[in-house]
């Protein structure tokens, strides 16, 4: 694993996890950690159970023993080492944004798809695709229990960034981030909204908003949400904290979709609705053990949303852990994650997200990048007389 901060927390759970809870073909083994502080990396080694440690990301391409490259790393570095990964026949996971840009995610599609003809598989990290209640859901659309899809809502609101007075981290610099909001988290409900209705976005409108133009310099690098000493100095923020876009379907569908780490009060408000035309099914993260069901078809005095508690044996994944009712969190849609991935490694078979699935994310940020910079597609208003 390549990254040890909040992604790798989470990833390197799920890998010592995966295969006790889930009936798996293989069992991983966590052998090298790379990252670029000896002192932090050795502590992080040896709270997540890792064998050894590099400060070089190549020794973990060049070792003949790895045979699963995850990389957890900003993403301005993914290209570089997911390309060397595929190209030394290591099979990669991912984490989002495949890479920042289109060309590059593009690449690296093309390498995933001619090392999959090695044997080698690969998968980027979207990983609320594998909460219950929205496999579930994804289940219901697909058997026409909501009818022919007509509309779809989505949002992403965090509040971690609201004070203006919180420290710079490399989410707030595009050459490391690639975008703010918008790519961070809007890139979630994209690739949700396609998932969910088996349908590809193929046109959009949108603005974006930069609200604090300038952070106190951070005294180190921190991460997501993270607070430290700051100077008095003040850098310039590069990114978007704001990103609202209207979407287009193939076959027409109209969508709307918000990124906000601006929102206050919302801590990780994940939020997807889609209407059809006989009912609708409607998600937030902050109650992720739930699925709102509305059947139009039902007498008009018993309609309504019904919540569904996806802790059943039924439900996707919810078998192979806890009793009905006993709910799961966050960090089990990593375990749920790596356990499909080692499945796919064990059966020669195609894990998703697929880097090409990916490249289509990146496609649609990109579109609402060029969208927003086009300031011509604003209609103004005349003003009030007196």
């Amino acid at each position: 694993m390549i990254g040890y901060g909040f992604m790798g927390a989470a990833h390197s759970h799920a890998w010592r996890s995966a295969h006790r809870f889930f009936d798996l073909p293989l069992h991983p083994e966590l052998r090298t950690l790379a990252g670029r502080s000896p002192e932090a990396l050795a502590e992080a080694a040896a709270r997540y159970g890792f064998a050894q440690t590099t400060t070089r990301w190549q020794d973990v391409i060049e070792d003949p023993e790895i045979d699963v490259v995850d990389i957890c790393t900003p993403g301005d570095t993914h290209h570089e080492i997911a390309l060397a990964a595929l190209r030394a026949g290591k099979h990669v996971l991912c984490e989002k944004p495949l890479a920042n840009s289109v060309e590059e995610c593009e690449e690296l599609a093309a390498a995933a798809e001619e090392a999959r003809s090695r044997g080698v598989r690969s998968i980027c990290g979207f990983s609320y695709r594998r909460t219950p209640a929205l496999a579930y859901a994804r289940q219901l659309v697909a058997d026409g229990a909501i009818g022919e899809i007509r509309q779809v809502r989505a949002q992403y609101l965090q509040d971690w960034l609201s004070d203006a007075d919180a420290p710079m981290t490399w989410r707030l610099q595009k050459d490391k981030a690639g975008s703010g909001a918008l790519g961070d988290i809007g890139a979630h409900i994209i690739d949700l909204a396609q998932w969910i209705t088996g349908t590809d976005i193929e046109g959009v409108s949108g603005t974006l908003q930069t609200v604090v133009p300038t952070r106190p310099a951070a005294g180190a690098m921190q991460g997501l949400g993270g607070k430290g000493d700051t100077s008095g100095e003040r850098q310039e923020v590069t990114v978007d904290d704001v990103a609202l876009f209207s979407v287009r379907f193939a076959g027409g569908v109209l969508g709307s979709f918000e990124a906000s780490r601006m929102a206050q009060g919302r801590k990780n408000a994940m939020r997807i609705e889609v209407s059809g035309s006989q009912g609708a099914v409607a998600f937030d993260f902050e109650r992720m053990n739930e699925l709102e069901v509305y059947d139009a078809k039902a007498p008009a005095g018993r309609q309504g949303f019904t919540r569904v508690l996806t802790t059943e044996p039924e439900h996707p994944y919810a078998a192979a852990w806890w009793p009905t009712g006993h709910g799961l969190g966050y960090e089990h849609t990593f375990t749920h994650e790596v356990a499909d991935l080692v499945r796919a490694i064990g059966e020669e078979s195609d894990p998703s997200p697929s880097f090409e699935e990916a490249l289509q994310v990146q496609r649609v940020l990109a579109a609402v990048e060029a969208s927003a910079a086009d300031a011509s597609r604003w209609v103004g208003l005349p003003g009030r007389s007196a």
